[in-house]
């Protein structure tokens, strides 16, 4: 399938490097609906685990990944600031699907491999099973591709860059204030929407 970024000449596409086979153990826990003051965007949780100071434990900061199978396509990216968090959720038109997240050296393009310049002291590496594009036509079309979305003032997030997409996969980078705990998880709705979340916290 081809891919379509054809506004970001520097985005040439190649397959994407082979999945880390490191599946880490992930504790999906929520944080308590009192202790998250979540934007009307933002995803609210329940907790199911023992929480420090009101925010959830026992996430890490090795690769995460899913082997489930699903079919969409990227349609927006959004973020959000929580009490204990920074949230990213990749809106899907369709069911949500396999994902990688790692911390990385470099968020680099897909192809040329040329290094995006990212701020932060750590960088987020995740790799969607979902292109950003349908029969040749863009689903999702940022306006800047190297601010996705604003995350000024944020406590965790620093910049988030689309770094590109390509036979069914797109890659997004997100620059961090250092190698801090994450979580991910994926929802499904409503009707045939799905979503990939993704959960920085704020300290370890």
């Amino acid at each position: 399938m081809k891919c379509v970024h054809a506004e970001r000449a520097d985005h040439h596409h190649l397959p994407i490097r082979s999945a880390f086979a490191v599946l880490a153990a992930l504790a999906f826990a929520a944080v308590p609906a009192g202790a998250v003051a979540a934007p009307a965007h933002a995803d609210r949780t329940t907790t199911t685990a023992t929480a420090v100071a009101g925010c959830p434990t026992g996430w890490g900061s090795l690769p995460e990944a899913s082997t489930f199978a699903g079919a969409g396509y990227l349609t927006n990216v959004r973020t959000g600031q929580h009490s204990c968090f920074d949230r990213i959720v990749f809106d899907v038109r369709g069911k949500p699907s396999w994902y990688r997240v790692h911390y990385v050296k470099d968020i680099a393009t897909v192809g040329e491999g040329r290094v995006i310049p990212v701020r932060g002291g750590a960088k987020l590496e995740i790799v969607l099973s979902v292109p950003s594009y349908d029969d040749n036509v863009a689903t999702y079309r940022p306006a800047d591709y190297d601010e996705l979305t604003d995350v000024q003032g944020y406590r965790t997030f620093r910049q988030v860059v689309d770094a590109g997409s390509f036979e069914g996969e797109t890659v997004i980078g997100v620059g961090v204030r250092a190698r801090l705990p994450f979580r991910v998880f994926t929802l499904t709705g409503p009707g045939t929407t799905g979503r990939v979340v993704v959960d920085v916290a704020h300290r370890w």
